[in-house]
């Protein structure tokens, strides 16, 4: 192996071990039997999981985010999917000022857009509700699906699509028959990073948010603001699996779907 090689390798390792490492420090803190954050650990137990699924409050956080975060995902999928196909549009007037604007979310700070959302959604009656809550989430979430599909967009030949359309399919036979099975994979994954970002949403949450409304990420910054409890390494611990278990799934399918359109 020449040194390049083991230079690249070793830098490739390293990054992985940086990024990785504060979730190896904390999993194992959901599991300890004190009721301190602290190393090491005295002793094995579950006892925060019971807690986090016995106690009203985590209960009534984590369908929360369930609820907001399957929403969110719809949603951001439905309108991502739908801005992707426009700025594929070779007629477009101004397509990167378009592009621009469906990523300007990902880089306007989040206090700024919590302030504005929560203004706005108090003269339009959403404050304070599940929908609302899934509106502001999906503002954040929609960018990464814009990316994930145009990405996947940009891979699909455009001559596939004209030659179903001079056999004389529709606009919407063609998307449905074509399009969408072939952008699936890019869809899926937006719509991992949209459930994700859901999840993790905490400045948006606290603006619009009602008390009926409290999602775990929330729960978790308000726990920590009045007392550190392993029970968030706990909810940290669903956070990261739940995460884990959809990118899998999403990963499956993505496979699956390349494995059908491969020529037998």
């Amino acid at each position: 192996m020449r040194a390049s090689d083991i230079a690249k390798l070793t830098f490739g390792v390293l990054a992985v071990v940086f990024l990785i490492a504060p979730l190896i420090a904390i999993l194992p803190l959901a599991f300890t039997s004190s009721v301190f954050l602290t190393y090491p650990i005295p002793d094995y137990s579950l006892r925060w999981f019971h807690e986090l699924f016995g106690a009203d409050v985590w209960r009534m956080a984590i369908v929360n985010s369930l609820i907001v975060g399957t929403g969110t995902t719809i949603l951001a999928c439905v309108l991502g999917t739908m801005a992707s196909l426009g700025l594929r549009n070779s007629g477009l007037v101004l397509p990167g000022l378009f592009r621009t604007a469906f990523l300007l979310p990902m880089v306007v700070p989040a206090v700024v857009l919590g302030v504005g959302m929560q203004v706005f959604f108090v003269q339009i009656g959403f404050a304070n509700t599940y929908a609302g809550v899934i509106c502001a989430h999906t503002v954040v979430a929609v960018p990464f699906v814009v990316v994930s599909v145009s990405a996947s967009l940009a891979g699909i030949d455009r001559r596939v699509e004209r030659a179903a359309l001079s056999l004389g399919a529709s606009p919407f036979t063609v998307f449905r028959r074509v399009t969408f099975p072939l952008a699936l994979p890019g869809i899926l994954s937006g719509a991992v990073f949209a459930f994700a970002t859901s999840l993790d949403e905490v400045v948006l949450t606290l603006f619009v948010a009602g008390p009926n409304q409290r999602t775990l990420a929330r729960q978790m910054f308000s726990t920590i603001r009045e007392n550190i409890s392993p029970a968030i390494a706990a909810a940290a611990f669903l956070f990261i699996v739940g995460t884990l278990l959809v990118a899998l799934v999403a990963l499956l399918i993505r496979r699956r779907s390349s494995q059908a359109r491969q020529p037998a």
